[in-house]
C-alpha cells in the first residue's frame, strides 16, 4: 500500500490524498476539454445526426436570460411577475451520470507518481463535471473494503460538490482503515467487486450514463454478469486504471511476498495481459479505456 518512491509528487498534488477542493478544481480543465470535444463532434461530415434536445419535464422557472430559448416562454409566470420567465427543463436521461469509484485495499498503491486510487478519483471528477457542465446530474458510488459510500444523483454544480465530496470522504476513510491494518500487522480479506458493482447498478436511474474507475483487482465471482448489470441500465464507460509498472515493468526479476516468503518473478507479460483483458471487456454498451495512473496534464493536453 502506498508504495510510492521517494520525493514522487513534490510540487504537485498530494500523490496520496484525495481531496474535496482539488477535485473541485478540477472544472477548468474539464470545461476546456468539452470545449474541445465538441468543437470535433460539430465539425461537417457525411452522416447527418440530430442533436440532443431537453427533455419534457420542468425542473423550475426562472427569469430569462441572455441565450434561453424564447420558445420557452411561460406566459402565465411572465404575466405574474411583470418579467420574461422561462421554463428550465430536466435534460435527457442520458445527461445523468452515476460514477463508480474502486478504492478497495488493491487500489491503495502506485510505484510512479501517485497511488491509482488517486488516478481513480481524478478520472472520475473529470467526467462528472463535464456531465454537470451541459447541464446533467451527478451522483456516485465509492466502493471500498468496508462496503459502498453512495451520493444519488443531483444536478449541476451542487452534485459535483455532493460527488466530489464523497469521494474524498470515502478515499480517506479506505487510507485509515489500511493503514490501521497494517500497524496491526493484519491483512483482511478484499472485498469482492462483483457484488457491490450490482448494488451499484442500482442507484443508476434508468438511461443514466455510468462511469467505472477500477484496476479489477480482485473481482470476485460472476465479474461480466456485474458489468452487465450496469450496462443494463445504461451505456458504461469501464476506465481501467493502470500504474506504470503494469505497462512498462522492468525487464529483471523482481521480490515479492509469498505465503512461503519472499519469493523472484519476472513480470514481462504484464502489458500483454492488459492489453488482452480490455479487449475482452470491450462490448457493445460498454466502452473500454486504459488510463494511466500518472497525473492528467494541466496544460497543453491529456
Amino acid at each position: 500500500m502506498r508504495a510510492l518512491p521517494e520525493g514522487a509528487g513534490q510540487g504537485a498534488a498530494d500523490p496520496a490524498g484525495v481531496s474535496t477542493a482539488s477535485l473541485m478544481a478540477l472544472e477548468p480543465l474539464a470545461a476546456r476539454d468539452g470545449r474541445e470535444a465538441v468543437a470535433l463532434a460539430e465539425r461537417p461530415g457525411t452522416t447527418a445526426t440530430r442533436r440532443r434536445g431537453q427533455g419534457h419535464e420542468i425542473r423550475e422557472i426562472r427569469p430569462f436570460a441572455d441565450g434561453d430559448d424564447p420558445r420557452h416562454i411561460d406566459a402565465a409566470a411572465t404575466a405574474r411577475s411583470g418579467s420574461p420567465q422561462v421554463r428550465s427543463f430536466h435534460e435527457d436521461r442520458e445527461r445523468s451520470l452515476l460514477l463508480i469509484a474502486d478504492f478497495r485495499r488493491p487500489m491503495l498503491w502506485g510505484t510512479a507518481s501517485r497511488l491509482r486510487s488517486v488516478a481513480v478519483a481524478e478520472m472520475l471528477a473529470l467526467a462528472g463535471w463535464r456531465a454537470a457542465l451541459q447541464g446533467g446530474a451527478v451522483g456516485v458510488v465509492a466502493l471500498t473494503d468496508a462496503g459502498p459510500d453512495a451520493q444519488p444523483p443531483r444536478p449541476r454544480h451542487r452534485g459535483m460538490a455532493l460527488a466530489a465530496a464523497c469521494l474524498a470522504r470515502a478515499h480517506a476513510a479506505a487510507l485509515a482503515a489500511a493503514e490501521r491494518a497494517a500497524a496491526q500487522g493484519r491483512e483482511p480479506p478484499v472485498r469482492p467487486l462483483a457484488p457491490d458493482l450490482v448494488r451499484a447498478a442500482r442507484q443508476a436511474p434508468p438511461g443514466a450514463g455510468i462511469v467505472l474507475a477500477t484496476a479489477l483487482d480482485d473481482p470476485g465471482e460472476d465479474l461480466d454478469a456485474a458489468l452487465a448489470a450496469l450496462s443494463a441500465r445504461g451505456p458504461l464507460r469501464l476506465i481501467l486504471i493502470e500504474d506504470r509498472f503494469e505497462t512498462a515493468p522492468p525487464a529483471q526479476p523482481l521480490p515479492y511476498a509469498a505465503p512461503q516468503g519472499a519469493a523472484f518473478a519476472r513480470f514481462s507479460t504484464l502489458p500483454a495481459g492488459r492489453a488482452a483483458r480490455a479487449a475482452r471487456l470491450s462490448r457493445p454498451g460498454i466502452r473500454v479505456q486504459r488510463v494511466s495512473s500518472d497525473p492528467v496534464a494541466r496544460g497543453g493536453g491529456q
